[in-house]
């Protein structure tokens, strides 16, 4: 095998560091979690990338999850070029943000309105206004490793501590906007009923990615879902899923059709804008109705239901069914099985957890249920297998808290040349 050059592309990062803050416009495709320079991508089709370099590989980023028809589908590029004939945006009401927002609430039981946004940030960051506003309280839980995008309230880790009020986790943010912040760690009911029982009547929301992933993808543990639902309707608060990630993705109803638990609110982005920028806010009626114009809770944008991402992404869902999301299933289990059989061949101590579309692979370290366990894992030893992935025409995620993702393209042949990729990889250390 010739070895791949990217000449090209660190030429282009070069320059790019001299007109974009950190080279980069998402710090993760900075490859500082894996050190080295990013790759530059020049086109994509299917299951396959294409870089600067002319070098081709497997894609298992998936733009960080939107591509589950694969890059470039033939229904979506011909959707937005359509779209593009008549218009790139309005600022005025269309029919096919009608439409969208038909085909979500068809597919989400617990959505029966939403707003259109240009980001998840936005949505979540809404959905925590909306809460305290409908509410009248101001305390939010969140969990540990669970990112809700770089709204300054969202931006808050964990102490030492199990009840641990939110420390800013970037400069620029003050304590004062985080102190309404209580950080727990994720899938420990212990800590969300000791701080229900301390903070019961000041708390607005619990807010959480029903399926983690960006600490890795991490499942929550059976009935620690149930007990989020029970416990915010016992207070007389509000349960969000932030499903950008795995709405749409997991399920045609999303993490919470699999796990049958239903929210107030649900946070979507990613898949239902195609691969264009896009957020969305949707729950129940009457606390949607909480919102301006309606309400009083204030929320706006210029851009937003914008008929381009509108159009994309009604594309992707109309694509969608059971038997599709079988096949993701099928292919991800594929790919799981596979990699658990390579480790256990060459004495490598790997977990690996999934969820249909999604998985992780954590280096050295038992079973993974939350953020302290994720962060033990050994990430030398993930950057070595990024990179020797690499060389051989696989594009894993560069940091080892993110998600592999699989598109409905990964055909088997496409998962077995993967797997033959991984085994040259794990030869070579045993070398």
């Amino acid at each position: 095998m010739t070895a791949k050059t990217f000449k090209n592309s660190k030429e282009l990062y070069k320059k790019a560091l001299n007109s974009i803050s950190g080279g980069v416009n998402s710090p993760v495709r900075s490859f500082n979690n894996v050190g080295g320079t990013p790759i530059f991508f020049e086109s994509a089709k299917g299951a396959y990338l294409y870089d600067v370099d002319n070098n081709q590989f497997i894609d298992y980023v998936a733009s960080w999850g939107p591509m589950i028809l694969g890059h470039s589908a033939e229904i979506t590029q011909r959707t937005i070029n359509e779209q593009v004939e008549k218009a790139l945006s309005f600022g005025a009401p269309t029919n096919v943000e009608i439409e969208l927002a038909e085909k979500i609430i068809d597919m989400v039981p617990s959505v029966e309105k939403i707003r259109m946004m240009n980001s998840g940030t936005e949505a979540t960051m809404t959905a925590i206004r909306l809460c305290r506003g409908y509410t009248g309280k101001n305390l939010i839980i969140k969990f540990a490793g669970c990112y809700h995008g770089h709204s300054d309230a969202l931006l808050a880790k964990a102490g030492s501590g199990v009840l641990t009020l939110g420390i800013p986790d970037s400069p620029g943010i003050p304590e004062t906007v985080s102190c309404d912040t209580i950080v727990l760690p994720f899938n420990d009911p212990q800590a969300i009923k000791d701080t229900f029982e301390k903070y019961a009547n000041q708390i607005a929301c619990v807010i959480v990615e029903p399926v983690a992933g960006n600490m890795g993808c991490i499942p929550p543990i059976s009935g620690y879902l149930e007990l989020l639902r029970e416990i915010t309707l016992n207070h007389n608060s509000l349960l969000i899923f932030d499903e950008v990630m795995t709405g749409f993705r997991l399920a045609a109803g999303g993490a919470q059709e699999i796990y049958g638990v239903q929210p107030d609110l649900t946070t979507m982005g990613k898949i239902i804008g195609g691969g264009l920028p896009v957020g969305a806010l949707g729950g129940n009626k009457e606390i949607m109705e909480y919102l301006a114009p309606l309400g009083p809770v204030y929320q706006a944008g210029t851009l937003s239901g914008n008929p381009l991402a509108m159009s994309a992404g009604l594309s992707v869902l109309s694509e969608l069914d059971s038997e599709k999301y079988l096949y993701l299933k099928t292919q991800t289990d594929l790919l799981s099985d596979g990699l658990t059989e390579l480790f256990t061949k060459y004495s490598i101590q790997a977990s690996i957890n999934k969820v249909c579309g999604m998985l992780s692979i954590f280096f050295e370290t038992g079973e993974v249920t939350n953020y302290q366990q994720a962060s033990q894992s050994n990430t030398e030893l993930y950057k070595k297998f990024f990179y020797g992935m690499l060389e051989k025409g696989v594009y894993l995620a560069p940091s080892p808290y993110e998600v592999t993702f699989l598109s409905l393209c990964h055909s088997k042949e496409i998962i077995e040349t993967t797997l033959l990729a991984a085994e040259d990889t794990l030869m070579q250390w045993s070398k």
